[in-house]
């Protein structure tokens, strides 16, 4: 009879309920260190303040001149200066103009096909699935492909109007072609104080040929449901979902995912709080300029350091980016409880999506299956 069916645990035997207990606790506490722990990072403070700048003056110009309607819908593309990587001078400047060219690309695309829900979701999977082979085949990085689908979303969820696709285009590149000269200066400032890393030789093992493929058509298929989920459940703007949606799946791993998801939730709570207390003061266009800089500053300043705490800042930032007008005018609980809904929403696809996504077995099948795929077709 052995120890546990006898009811009595032997010296030195664990009974499966306490290894159980303590495994329980052991992933409780590493999770809420998690939460708590503040990471160490190398990135120098001057990128926050041109990525707050690339947003900030846009913002500004567009007030002096009366049209803060089009600068809040043009300085997303100022975002495009969390590109910048840390390499030679012409390697760096030659990254920031094709970064530049696929936002305009991206935001076009979407402002082309927004005209249908069924082929506006069916465009930002291919888009997606584009952006993520490319990105993931020549910009490993963060951000990778976030602001491209970002821009993608949003754009996909804007009224369609044809005469209007060039102009909104075109002031989309005008900021990102600021973003460009800014880090020019900035190069030609900095690069004999902080001289570019030299890249590290490479010893990983090669990848499998079909993996990027997989892994793409993962992000394709997960970000063009998403939009459709939005669209069917006629949330009243559809793009918060796909924009969580693929924010929580920029983890490296099942497990990253997963606490992305969490604290992106949690945040996403405390940061809504937040959001609420600036708009109960009903700001004004320069308050609400002056606001999305320092926000922006301060999430470019933590999100290295610690993305759950990052999203505290992340929302509000957002929330003013893309719905300025109404943020001015509109209550703020309401406005505030639907975008809880969409993010949790998006949150929860982009978990699923995750565990698809770095699902092991999962990958090795359906990377087999191409392979065979390629063969027949090479056989015939």
């Amino acid at each position: 009879m052995c120890a546990v069916d006898s009811g009595v645990i032997l010296p030195g035997v664990v009974s499966p309920s306490i290894a159980l207990n303590r495994r329980t606790r052991y992933i409780i506490r590493r999770e809420l260190r998690t939460l708590l722990e503040l990471k160490k990072t190398e990135r120098l403070w001057h990128i926050p303040l041109l990525a707050a700048l690339c947003v900030g003056l846009p913002l500004l110009a567009g007030l002096f001149f009366g049209r803060l309607n089009d600068a809040l819908l043009a300085c997303t593309g100022g975002l495009v200066i969390l590109y910048i990587p840390s390499t030679p001078f012409v390697a760096r400047m030659r990254t920031m103009v094709l970064c530049s060219l696929g936002f305009m690309v991206a935001f076009s695309v979407g402002l082309a096909f927004s005209f249908d829900p069924w082929l506006s979701s069916f465009m930002l999977g291919v888009l997606s699935f584009a952006v993520h082979w490319i990105t993931r085949r020549f910009y490993r990085r963060p951000p990778g492909n976030f602001f491209f689908i970002m821009l993608l979303s949003m754009a996909s969820c804007m009224p369609h109007q044809p005469g209007t696709i060039a102009f909104k285009t075109g002031m989309v590149g005008l900021c990102a072609l600021l973003a460009c000269v800014l880090a020019f200066l900035y190069t030609l400032l900095a690069i004999r104080k902080y001289p570019p890393k030299q890249a590290a030789a490479s010893h990983q093992v090669k990848q499998q040929r079909f993996a990027g493929v997989v892994t793409s058509s993962v992000i394709g298929l997960v970000m063009g449901s998403s939009l459709l989920i939005a669209y069917l459940l006629k949330l009243d703007n559809p793009y918060w979902v796909p924009i969580s949606c693929i924010a929580v799946m920029q983890g490296a791993d099942q497990h990253h995912v997963f606490q992305r998801s969490l604290q992106r939730i949690l945040g996403t709570f405390v940061g809504l709080g937040l959001a609420w207390l600036i708009l109960s003061f009903h700001p004004g266009a320069l308050a609400v300029c002056l606001s999305i800089l320092l926000l922006q500053f301060i999430v470019e300043m933590l999100i290295v350091r610690h993305y759950g705490l990052a999203v505290i800042f992340i929302t509000p930032l957002t929330l003013l980016l893309a719905e300025a007008g109404k943020a001015m005018t509109a209550d703020p609980a309401a406005l505030i409880s639907a975008r809880f809904t969409d993010i949790v929403l998006g949150s929860l696809i982009g978990a699923l999506g995750g565990w698809v996504l770095y699902h092991r077995e999962l990958q090795l099948r359906a990377t087999r299956e191409l392979r065979k795929a390629r063969v027949a077709v090479l056989r015939g």
